[in-house]
C-alpha cells in the first residue's frame, strides 16, 4: 500500500514507513527499564521534560558500560555530540519507562542511536544521538576499533518483516 505525507505530496510504500518509524517498538534491538519516581514530576503533574534525557541515559550506558562487557577501551570514553529529542506525549507518576536502542549509523570514531521511550503501548519520546569516542589523556576523538564496529553492527535496527 503507498502512503502520501500530506505535507510534501511524497508517496512511501506502508512497509517502508512502518520499517523507519521510530514509534514501533520492533526497531530496537536493546532494552532496559527505568522507574518514574514521584520526584521527576513538574508542577504540570507530569514527568519532567529534563529528565527524559536522564532516561535515554540509563538506555546507553546499559549497551556501553556492561561491567561484563565494556564497550570503549581502557583510556576513553564516549561523549555525546548531538542529541535530538523529540516529546511524543506526557509521560505520568507512577509506573516505569521502557528505553529502546538502536544503533543507526557507525563512522570512523562516532555512531549515530536510535532509541524510544515507551510506557505500556504508547511511545512517549523518540530521540537521536550522535555519540564520539574520546580519548581521555588528549580530549580528541579516536577512531572505533574493528572490534567496537564489530558489536556496534550487532546493535543495529531491526528490519520488518514484509506483511
Amino acid at each position: 500500500m503507498l502512503v502520501t505525507d500530506a505535507m510534501t505530496g511524497s508517496t512511501t510504500s506502508d512497509q517502508a514507513e512502518r520499517s523507519t518509524d521510530p514509534t514501533n517498538r520492533e526497531l530496537y534491538a536493546c532494552w532496559t527499564k527505568d522507574v518514574l519516581r514521584y520526584r521527576d514530576t513538574d508542577r504540570q503533574g507530569h514527568v519532567n521534560n529534563a529528565v527524559f534525557a536522564t532516561f535515554l541515559e540509563s538506555g546507553r550506558v546499559a549497551i556501553f558500560y556492561d561491567p561484563a562487557h565494556p564497550l570503549a577501551p581502557t583510556g576513553a570514553s564516549f561523549v555525546i555530540a548531538r542529541l535530538v529529542l523529540d516529546f511524543r506525549a506526557e509521560l505520568l507518576w507512577p509506573g516505569h519507562v521502557e528505553i529502546g536502542t538502536s544503533v543507526t549509523r557507525v563512522g570512523t570514531s562516532s555512531m549515530t542511536l536510535a532509541q524510544g521511550l515507551f510506557t505500556e503501548d504508547s511511545c512517549v519520546a523518540t530521540a537521536e544521538t550522535v555519540l564520539v569516542l574520546m580519548d581521555e589523556a588528549t580530549r580528541k576523538s579516536r577512531p572505533l576499533t574493528d572490534g567496537m564496529r564489530e558489536r556496534l553492527q550487532q546493535l543495529g535496527q531491526r528490519q520488518i518483516a514484509a506483511t
